[in-house]
């Protein structure tokens, strides 16, 4: 066994990614992701809390990044162009042309499945939550906080659904900005 090669977490989250492709999420032992990864179940538990955690690794250094820029943009900047801000600079750092491959699987894998599907809906719920707490930080009151943040998942969801279609050629970062522009060209309307 490989145990000692380095990136032991990336090579855990691409045999698990590898295997649910084949098997299916439901079908996947943590004991087979290790053994495709060369590596032991007590090294997969270092690096995640259980299977489901391999597709969502990351999320709490998204959420931090994406709030970070948030509470630090100019008070002039309005709150939306804040919270796309953050998108953004999320997508410079975590949706990079490297990672696409990755994310498509990963989405195929979540969208075969209920209760990923849940889990997915859970942490985006987290994350308009904490994009509304920083909002509020700012001094935006509610109910235009909360609305806003709900709208900012909407334009990341968007953004992220063209990044990972094949045929996209745009980065994450313009996808943000073209899905925030367009929304904004519908509510002027």
């Amino acid at each position: 066994m490989g145990r000692w090669e380095p990136d032991a977490g990336g090579r855990l989250a691409q045999a698990a990614l590898a295997l649910y492709g084949e098997n299916g999420f439901e079908n996947t032992t943590v004991a087979e992701i290790a053994e495709r990864a060369g590596l032991t179940e007590r090294t997969f538990f270092r690096h995640f809390a259980d299977k489901r955690e391999v597709l969502f690794a990351g999320g709490s250094a998204l959420q931090e990044l994406i709030v970070s820029v948030v509470a630090d943009a100019p008070d002039s900047q309005a709150p939306i162009d804040a919270a796309a801000a953050g998108l953004e600079a999320a997508g410079e750092q975590f949706f990079v042309q490297e990672r696409r491959d990755f994310s498509r699987q990963r989405q195929a894998v979540i969208a075969s499945n209920p209760e990923l599907q849940e889990r997915e809906l859970s942490k985006l719920a987290g994350l308009s939550t904490a994009i509304a707490d920083a909002l509020r930080r700012r001094g935006v009151d509610d109910p235009a906080a909360a609305l806003t943040a709900e709208v900012a998942i909407a334009v990341f969801r968007t953004a992220f659904e063209r990044w990972i279609d094949e045929t996209n050629r745009h980065d994450f970062p313009q996808l943000v900005r073209e899905s925030l522009d367009q929304l904004k060209a519908l509510t002027a309307a």
